[in-house]
Formats: C-alpha cells, structure tokens, sequence
C-alpha cells in the first residue's frame, strides 16, 4: 500500500527499507525479519508498481558470501532490479571491511550471472554507528568500489564538507539517508550526492499517525480527527490503480 501512495505522490523508483518491513509486520529492525518475509514484501511491492524497486537486504541475511549470492538471485526472482547491502550488525559493530566486501563480491557475481541489469549499492554503516573515523569511512568505500559495487551508500553523512569529500574519492554514486540535518537536496546535488535514501522516515510518519490518532480516540473526550490526511475516496483510488 505504501508503495502505491509513494508512486502516486510521483516517485519514479522505489526501494524498500527493512525498518518499514519489519515495524509492519510487528518486528524491530536489525535482521530480526527472516529472509522470507523481506522477500514475500519485495515480491509483493513488485507485484503491486510498475517503478523499478530496489531491495533492502540487511546484511544479505546469511554468514557466508555464498549465503549472500543465494539472497540476491531470490531478490532478482521477487522481481527487484537494486539490492543494498550494508556492514553494520545489530550489535552496534561494524562488519570486517574485507568481509563485507566478500559479500558484496558475491551479490556482484549473482547479478552478472543473471539477465537483469541490477544495481548492487554498498552501505557503510561507520558514519552511522560512529564506529570509525573518515578515513576508515574512506576505506571501506573504497574496498566496496573495488568488490564491483554500483554504488556507495553512508547514511549518517550529513556536513557537506564531508559529503563533498566522500563524492571526490570515489567516481560511483554517492546515497546518502534523508534526516533534518541533511542540506536540501539541490545543495546535495551540488556536492555531487547522486541518490537520496527516505529510511524508515514514512514508516515511522504513519506509525506516529495511528499513534496519535488512537491517543486522539481513546483519550478524554474522545474525538475523531483525522489530522488532515488522505480521505478514505482517495486512498481507494490510489490502491485501485
């Protein structure tokens, strides 16, 4: 459903977001989600847009590369044509840089052994998890651009000193995680920033709104507002489409 709003409202492509998947199906994020549910939603978004939709893989969902290459041809079957794979565990710690890009690595040659053009984006998580400094931010881009990946994903980058930096080292394209800290995105575009990654912002959006809806609702007095969203005409016609 989300999906289908997200095109309606003009998006031209479409990438999942584990945090959304997992909120909705009553689960925290961090790989707490079987792979089998992130593909029953990947194939179900597929199934519902016409947009090209890149799939959210966690950590590939898996130890070994081979795991992770196993993840990524079930990504393309589900009709995905991106898949993003990032290094932070759920622990807080970073994976090892040289083992993350085996796996990237892995999910490059699933792809090329497949007939679908699909773009492999490599996520460090340091920035993130304020694990690292820059220049270990540097190296494991760097080790991922040279892995295969399509493009380098470091949410958590923010000052445009530091993203016009990030966009020097690498001649891939640069994703970077929507946030109110983040310039506007003509500013990113002038730093060179290709791609600009919504998160679990919408999720956690319309969380908030049923949230405050039921504490409108089941407070005192009592009432029925509906903060001004969508009607119910306009949302069956979007679903209908």
């Amino acid at each position: 459903g989300s999906a289908k709003v997200l095109v309606a409202a003009g998006a031209p492509a479409l990438g999942t977001t584990s945090a959304g998947v997992a909120f909705a199906l009553g689960l925290p994020d961090g790989e707490r989600l079987s792979r089998d549910a992130m593909l029953a939603a990947v194939r179900a978004i597929t199934g519902a847009v016409t947009v090209p939709v890149s799939a959210d893989l966690e950590a590939g969902y898996a130890e070994e590369p081979a795991g992770v290459a196993e993840t990524v041809r079930l990504a393309l079957d589900a009709g995905a044509v991106g898949v993003n794979l990032e290094d932070g565990r759920a622990d807080g710690s970073p994976t090892p840089v040289q083992e993350h890009a085996a796996r990237v690595r892995a999910a490059v040659d699933a792809v090329r052994a497949s007939d679908i053009p699909a773009f492999v984006n490599a996520r460090t998580d340091t920035v993130w998890l304020c694990v690292a400094d820059e220049a270990e931010t540097i190296a494991r881009l760097r080790a991922y651009a040279e892995a295969g990946a399509d493009g380098l994903f470091v949410p958590g980058a923010t000052d445009p000193g530091l993203l016009a930096r990030l966009v020097a080292v690498t001649p891939l394209p640069l994703n970077v995680l929507a946030g109110p800290a983040l310039p506007p995105v003509d500013e990113l575009a002038r730093l060179g920033v290709a791609r600009v990654s919504s998160g679990s912002g919408p999720a956690r959006l319309a969380f908030s709104a049923a949230h405050a809806a039921a504490r409108e609702l089941l407070g005192s007095p009592g009432t029925y507002g509906d903060g001004g969203g969508l009607s119910y005409a306009e949302v069956n016609r979007i679903m209908g489409g």
